[in-house]
């Protein structure tokens, strides 16, 4: 076997079926031996747009996603989503091609240190030997899965991809499930059975099907209301009556939910981490008046808040391990029942047309198991607070890094993995255009993905900003483009609405419709002054 069919060998049997990149010389082994284990490359128009599409099919699969760029300046384009990956915790594979060692020493076209690199966003970086071939990609699986999942990087040496190398087998079994223990545990047990106004905040350390699941067993044996970040939307119902949605960037949900968490006596904090938080919730409870119980995959050295109690380990199973058998009545008022009612009516759908509108038709007319993505900006943050997730990953977002261009490639990368599903993204025009090439990848690959655009020709969350400082008009307005025109230059539909019955009458097509469909929501500059 060349070391390279041992890499591809190993990514299989851990569920890989899908990577994404553009090849370039340095790669064509690699990319050799991927196709021969049956793991199907997708060609992009960009490194960075395919580690999305990776990532989402990690959200749909469990398996790592495959990042393949050739060297140099193929293997830079994907830094922004490696680092995405290292703080939305996606277990991503880069694979990048590299310039043999006794070349770099007396050739200087493309060789940079690229280990060096990579070793700033990553939990790891290799590079491949021929010889532990077997020992390296194994390595790189481990470390990319387990604990809190993140990207590793493996630089593969051209002669290195095509060098003999013996295909051992796995060598290290999957660690078990950590779980606390000992007298912390017996301390916080007792203190959420005896919990009066008990709260739970989630995210994304516990997005999976098992954190799932141990969110709604806590939240029902509890009575306990349930907060989540954006990314961990859906972990509990959001038509649960004990579910209130995301939250982390709009100053109007934080002005309801906060007071409740400082209601509270005793916080439960599954899998939370406040990378996905804007300042407000910096330090939002009392660890001197309130308990917390910290549950994370990693120990906490962000200081954005602190706990009363801090376990480090797998939260499915350290819920099961620390909830009491009994609990004490809770929330005897209605706090939970009028939050949650304040929440509906501050993010209801406007009468008028708008972003607000558009955004409940398009969860109105899409079926209950669409798949979401969304893009960074204002649209991104109303409908996170609008869109009713029923079960985990029913959104996928950016939300650690907040890159713009996400979500056409993480719907494209979920549409291939589930063509058969009604896939969405949502997107401003800006963030549209930053990605537009990869219509390519969504119409060569038969996709019928649609992609709604919010059209009004402004970075409309920058210039609210820069409005509210009191500041000029400077680079937040640009000319508009023709974005359905776009469409259908790439082979599939285009449709401009500009009014909640058109939009309707654009999804119903779109649903049935053979080809991708790009439908561009006109909406007036300004449109999102007041919503969140």
């Amino acid at each position: 076997m060349r070391a390279a069919d041992v890499v591809a060998k190993r990514l299989y049997e851990q569920g890989c079926r899908w990577a994404f990149g553009m090849p370039g010389g340095e790669v064509l082994t690699l990319l050799d031996a991927l196709n021969k284990v049956g793991i199907r490359f997708v060609l992009c128009r960009h490194e960075n747009a395919a580690g999305f599409m990776a990532e989402a099919t990690y959200h749909r699969t469990g398996a790592p996603g495959i990042l393949l760029a050739t060297v140099g300046p193929g293997a830079l384009n994907g830094i922004n989503v490696v680092e995405n990956a290292r703080e939305d915790r996606v277990p991503l594979i880069v694979l990048a091609g590299c310039v043999d060692p006794e070349t770099a020493q007396v050739y200087t076209h493309q060789v940079l240190d690229q280990t060096r690199v990579f070793e700033a966003v990553t939990k790891a970086s290799f590079t491949l030997n021929a010889g532990a071939a077997d020992v390296i990609i194994d390595k790189a699986v481990g470390i990319a899965t387990e604990g809190r999942p993140g990207p590793v990087h493996i630089d593969v040496p051209i002669s290195v991809a095509d060098a003999p190398s013996k295909g051992g087998d796995v060598l290290r079994r999957d660690t078990l499930p950590m779980m606390p223990a000992g007298t912390g545990l017996e301390a916080a047990r007792a203190q959420l059975s005896a919990a009066k106004n008990p709260l739970i905040i989630a995210g994304v350390d516990a997005v999976s099907d098992a954190g799932a699941k141990a969110v709604q067993l806590a939240a029902e044996r509890l009575n306990a209301p349930v907060i989540t970040t954006y990314k961990a939307k859906g972990l509990l119902p959001e038509d649960h009556p004990l579910a209130l949605g995301g939250a982390g960037l709009s100053p109007k949900a934080d002005e309801i939910l906060l007071p409740l968490v400082r209601e509270a006596d005793v916080i439960l904090a599954i899998g939370y981490d406040p990378v996905e938080m804007r300042i407000g919730w910096q330090s939002p409870w009392d660890p001197e008046r309130q308990t917390i119980i910290d549950i994370t995959a990693a120990p906490n050295h962000h200081y954005m808040h602190h706990a009363t109690h801090s376990f480090i380990g797998d939260c499915a199973a350290s819920v099961a391990a620390i909830l009491p058998d009994q609990t004490s009545q809770t929330w005897a008022g209605d706090q939970v029942a009028q939050a949650k009612s304040a929440l509906a009516s501050t993010f209801a759908a406007d009468d008028a047309w708008g972003p607000s509108q558009a955004i409940a038709v398009c969860q109105e007319v899409l079926p209950a198991d669409t798949l979401a993505t969304a893009d960074s900006g204002a649209h991104r943050i109303l409908l996170s607070q609008m869109w009713t997730c029923r079960f985990p990953r029913a959104l996928t977002q950016s939300s650690g890094f907040c890159t713009m261009g996400c979500a056409v490639p993480l719907a494209i990368g979920t549409q291939l993995v589930e063509p058969d599903r009604t896939v969405v993204s949502f997107s401003g025009d800006a963030g549209f255009l930053m990605v537009v090439g990869e219509l390519a990848t969504a119409a060569e690959n038969d996709l019928r993905t649609i992609f709604v655009v919010f059209d009004d020709a402004s970075l409309a969350l920058i210039e609210l900003k820069q409005r509210g400082r009191q500041m000029t008009n400077v680079g937040v307005d640009f000319t508009g483009s023709q974005i359905a025109a776009i469409g259908r230059a790439f082979g599939g539909q285009g449709i401009d609405v500009s009014n909640a019955d058109q939009l309707r009458d654009a999804l119903e097509a779109a649903k049935t419709a053979d080809t991708f469909t790009v439908i561009a929501v006109q909406i007036d500059r300004q449109a999102y002054d007041g919503k969140f």
